[in-house]
């Protein structure tokens, strides 16, 4: 089962397809629109809608008007795609590493169906264009899945995979790494209503990450796929000896 965030006639999508369908048969349920930095949102109270667009014999697409974790949801739990053996999401359109990760719509959609307990991976390139070049992807996409399919992964854990944009010297090979430290730092323009409301829309952003060699951002930056295992559970054990220390009971 495949889904994405960047809409149903995305390039990456269809590059994610295509490659899947040499391994076996393929149920594709997207967005309808792009649903980049949607996280992991799902619709409450608004009703969803499937349009089916493609019906062949090992290989059904679907268009959800919802986001990427609705896609995966409504796959599974509606008997779309009953039971798949892996789900992969994208290929997105833009880096998944550091912390983008946390925003993604892509990987939200990855760690759904880990949480559900499938096997699930999510495919990102280096590269926002609309028209990005995919084609020196399709040998490590094949690896990487047909590994996972053949070995499973960790209960709990799922794939979060970055490539490097094309260029002239091929991929120099696979780092399993860290997720780097990083944020984002928004730029908003604002404009002043006649009602006197404000109106601010980000114009630009600027990432800073730690500086080392360790992490999924610069494997990417030195030509490597960069594969980063993710759990979803965030609590912090180490901390929660010292937090006992608090005693926090006794203030109320």
């Amino acid at each position: 089962m495949i889904t994405n965030d960047d809409g149903w006639q995305a390039k990456g999508l269809k590059k994610l397809t295509a490659v899947m369908r040499t391994i076996g048969d393929v149920v594709v349920v997207s967005t309808e629109k792009v649903m980049s930095a949607q996280g992991h949102s799902i619709t409450m109270r608004d009703p969803l809608t499937l349009r089916q667009t493609v019906a062949e014999e090992d290989y059904l697409e679907f268009v959800c008007n919802g986001t990427p974790v609705d896609c995966v949801k409504l796959g599974y739990q509606c008997g779309i795609a009953s039971k798949p053996d892996i789900i992969v999401s994208g290929i997105n359109h833009g880096t998944n590493a550091s912390v983008n990760l946390v925003y993604s719509g892509t990987m939200a959609a990855v760690v759904e169906a880990c949480m559900d307990g499938y096997p699930a991976i999510g495919f990102s390139l280096d590269c926002y264009d609309a028209d990005a070049d995919f084609d020196h992807l399709d040998p490590y996409i094949i690896a990487i899945t047909r590994k996972v399919l053949a070995e499973g992964l960790p209960k709990d854990i799922c794939l979060n995979v970055n490539f490097p944009k094309r260029s002239d010297e091929p991929i120099r090979g696979i780092r399993v790494c860290r997720q780097a430290r990083g944020q984002w730092t928004e730029k908003y323009a604002s404009i002043d209503n006649p009602d006197g409301t404000k109106t601010f829309q980000v114009c630009s952003g600027e990432f800073l990450c730690d500086d080392t060699d360790d992490n999924d951002v610069a494997a990417t930056a030195h030509n490597f796929v960069s594969i980063q295992p993710v759990h979803f559970d965030w609590t912090a054990y180490h901390q929660i000896g010292k937090m006992k220390s608090y005693e926090l009971i006794n203030i109320i």
